[in-house]
């Protein structure tokens, strides 16, 4: 059965998403390191600590994910969505002029984020026409404050999440 893009675009438009920028550092000398805004980040499990997302096959800087044995994913606060604006461009992959942190595999993190995980690839799977990166979280943070929510292709602010005890 064939689906009108466009008709499955918009139901999938009626699924809040958190919005996230996920970066590596690929190998090589010299090489900067890229990112990208993705909203299909999801956790998969705790024992191990795996978390994934998707990269579409054609985009500009898939080789470089493919390629890499690292992945960082910073979780956007509310009042970020030019930062989700700048990352979604599909030429500006860059950091430039743009504060960051580097945890254990090298792959930048945004500095002013609501959480960070960084990652080594566990998996890549095969899905149509994206690379599904399943990976391994070796090192995370995460601070109390307002994220970054994206629905029918607008940006809003969720609720101040603050840390669960017990």
């Amino acid at each position: 059965m064939e689906f009108d893009p466009n008709a499955l675009k918009n139901t999938f438009a009626r699924f809040i998403t958190g919005v996230t920028v996920v970066s590596c550092q690929p190998a090589g000398e010299g090489v900067k390191p890229v990112a990208m805004t993705v909203n299909s980040f999801t956790s998969v499990s705790l024992n191990p600590p795996l978390v994934l997302w998707c990269i579409d096959r054609k985009s500009s800087i898939f080789d470089a994910f493919h390629s890499s044995d690292n992945y960082a994913v910073t979780i956007l606060r509310g009042d970020q969505p030019r930062l989700s604006e700048r990352f979604a461009s599909p030429d500006s992959h860059d950091f430039d002029g743009l504060e960051t942190d580097i945890m254990l595999t090298g792959a930048p993190l945004l500095r002013d984020r609501l959480a960070g995980l960084d990652c080594k690839i566990e998996a890549r799977h095969d899905a149509g026409d994206h690379l599904i990166l399943l990976g391994r979280v070796v090192d995370f943070d995460y601070r109390d404050d307002r994220p970054l929510m994206y629905i029918g292709r607008n940006y809003s602010e969720g609720p101040v999440i603050t840390e669960e005890k017990g």
